[in-house]
């Protein structure tokens, strides 16, 4: 007797959850390769925005040639990676070496605070490191982010390298796309994909990437007038924290108001720091932000939340950055086959990918 055929919609998803395990598993596994590339892509995004933003420019921008708009849209973007660069190569020794003193200040600051909350137990670093930090020693973290400096180096130099060399094949695309499809109509078909997720996540990144960095100077400005040390690095990281999904403005704040607490001590001495910094998130993440993106994605709170999870599981703070630009080209592509147009629906915002 024969066994029963298996439902084919059934059997679709269970070969779809068993093509995403094998996917998800190589993701995984090669992400020191794919993780510089993604980044090569997200650079040279940012780089047509300015490219294009350069060509708006009244009397210059359209006298410039696209090559000469290219190689000073390069130039500026790399400039400013080897600058961050260089800002974490000459300020993470010394972070290193304010670590204990941070150390002994910020528990001194943790105490007082459980002492104005009325708490019986006095906390110690034995006790927070077991209940809250897991063991956790802020010299030797600090240690193995100035060891891992080098390797930052090499990361943004092959970032830079793929970015520039996808700007040079940019022009050969669609030659590439006609020749290697030989059918008019799947030709136009890819060439309408590949023109949806470039306006979409260009647009994106290009607005996101010129937020942060209006953030980043906000938030060292405060921190600069507050006589916060390392302030220009810590902009630069509330910067970056920026670009991951709702848990980047919390850590945005967070993490220089621990570093501030570290550095004097005393909690009403970095209350000023933490309305500042809050009001500079809420002010630029709920109402510039909305106001310049739009819902240009169209992506739902709850997909992304789910993104932020997967991807950061995958590829750790670099899947958290890279989150919102993959799901964007994940719902773009699904949306255009009738098969997984369903899984785009239900990752929209409001179910029209």
């Amino acid at each position: 007797m024969l066994p029963p055929r298996m439902n084919p919609r059934f059997q679709a998803i269970v070969h779809g959850a068993i093509l995403a395990l094998i996917v998800g598993w190589v993701l995984h596994v090669g992400r020191d390769v794919l993780v510089p590339l993604a980044f090569g892509i997200l650079v040279a995004y940012v780089i047509f925005g300015l490219t294009q933003l350069l060509l708006r420019i009244p009397g210059l921008g359209p006298r410039l040639p696209v090559q000469a708009r290219n190689a000073l849209s390069v130039l500026v973007i790399s400039s400013g990676l080897v600058g961050i660069v260089y800002l974490f190569v000459a300020q993470a020794d010394g972070m290193v070496v304010y670590a204990p003193r941070y150390q002994r200040s910020l528990l001194a600051g943790i105490q007082r605070i459980a002492t104005l909350l009325r708490i019986e137990s006095e906390p110690t670093w034995t006790t927070l490191r077991n209940d809250l930090l897991g063991q956790v020693n802020l010299q030797k973290l600090l240690g193995s982010v100035v060891a891992s400096v080098s390797s930052m180096v090499a990361t943004v130099a092959v970032v830079i390298l793929y970015a520039a060399f996808l700007m040079m094949e940019q022009r050969f695309f669609e030659e590439k796309v006609a020749q290697a499809s030989g059918d008019p109509r799947n030709a136009a078909r890819i060439r309408g994909i590949t023109n949806a997720i470039n306006q979409r996540v260009g647009a994106y990144l290009s607005v996101k990437t010129a937020i942060n960095v209006l953030l980043g100077l906000v938030c060292w400005g405060i921190m600069a007038l507050l006589g916060v040390q390392f302030a220009g690095l810590l902009a630069v990281l509330i910067g970056l924290l920026n670009y991951i999904p709702y848990a980047g403005s919390f850590f945005g704040v967070v993490i220089p108001v621990a570093v501030a607490l570290g550095q004097f001590g005393e909690p009403g001495a970095v209350l000023g720091l933490l309305m500042a910094l809050t009001a500079a998130q809420v002010v630029i993440g709920n109402f510039l932000d909305p106001y310049l993106m739009g819902s240009s994605l169209n992506l739902s709170p709850f997909a992304l939340l789910v993104a932020l999870a997967v991807w950061s599981q995958l590829w750790g703070i670099a899947g958290a950055i890279l989150a919102v630009p993959i799901t964007a080209v994940l719902v773009i592509v699904l949306s255009e086959f009738a098969g997984t147009r369903p899984i785009a629906i239900l990752l929209s915002k409001n179910g029209h990918p």
